[in-house]
């Protein structure tokens, strides 16, 4: 009879992963989405002003800090690689009609052109932020109608970049058969090879998060009502016999 072997107790090796994508990076990317999001879907509603005004600030705030993590933070969160894939465009558009005039087909290489359509999109959703808060700013305060209705073009064209950041980020899983969002959960994307990531710097996460938790906390103080309806600074507001009610 053949002996079994003994069972040695050591668990199977786990896959290889990489860190790509640092926490404050990831943190920024969350709270950012999370601001637009909730900014969109308050805009109609005077009702909900004072909590759409606080997402705007919010999202400038975060754009404030995302560009300087992008020029004094670590060499992977630097806005540079996104300048230089930008800045390769134009090579890579003449190369490209080159080898379309020329019939060399199988000179044409597409992953590049895929690389550079996000770069444009992630750019492009940095680029609205600051006029949209402006003439968001602008309206809060009453300077002129003409502003609501640059405010309005400019949340709209947002909205149309993040469209296509998704549908990029959505269309090129599906093409690479990877999960591109994933880095921007775990940090890591599966495979063998040298971190890009030394230093996860979630201390910095955290005080990003806490900041954000308190210029909210600090907005609804100031808020009469509250930022929730029907939620004031000291709690949940009941109805008082006889009282009115708002039914806008």
């Amino acid at each position: 009879m053949t002996a079994l072997p003994l069972p040695t107790g050591t668990a199977p090796a786990a896959a290889p992963r990489r860190r790509v994508v640092d926490a404050p990076t990831r943190v920024f990317h969350a709270l950012f989405a999370l601001s637009f999001l909730g900014a969109y879907l308050t805009a109609e509603s005077e009702r909900w002003r004072a909590l759409h005004v606080t997402l705007g600030y919010t999202m400038a705030g975060l754009l404030a800090f995302r560009l300087l993590y992008g020029l004094f933070g670590p060499r992977h969160a630097r806005l540079g690689a996104l300048l230089r894939k930008l800045a390769g465009a134009p090579a890579w558009l003449r190369s490209t009609w080159q080898a379309v005039q020329a019939g060399q087909w199988q000179a044409l290489t597409a992953r590049p052109g895929q690389n550079l359509l996000m770069s444009a999109a992630v750019a492009t959703l940095l680029m609205l932020v600051l006029p949209l808060t402006l003439s968001g700013y602008a309206t809060y305060n009453d300077w002129g109608d003409v502003f609501e209705e640059v405010h309005e073009f400019f949340g709209n064209a947002l909205l149309a970049a993040v469209l296509v950041h998704v549908g990029l980020v959505l269309g090129l899983s599906l093409l690479r058969r990877q999960n591109l969002a994933a880095p921007m959960l775990s940090g890591a994307v599966a495979g063998p090879g040298p971190d890009l990531v030394k230093k996860p710097h979630r201390g910095l996460a955290l005080l990003l998060m806490l900041a954000v938790l308190a210029f909210g906390a600090w907005r609804w103080q100031l808020a009469p009502q509250g930022l929730v309806p029907g939620w004031g600074a000291a709690g949940p507001a009941f109805a008082q016999p006889g009282g009115d009610e708002d039914d806008d």
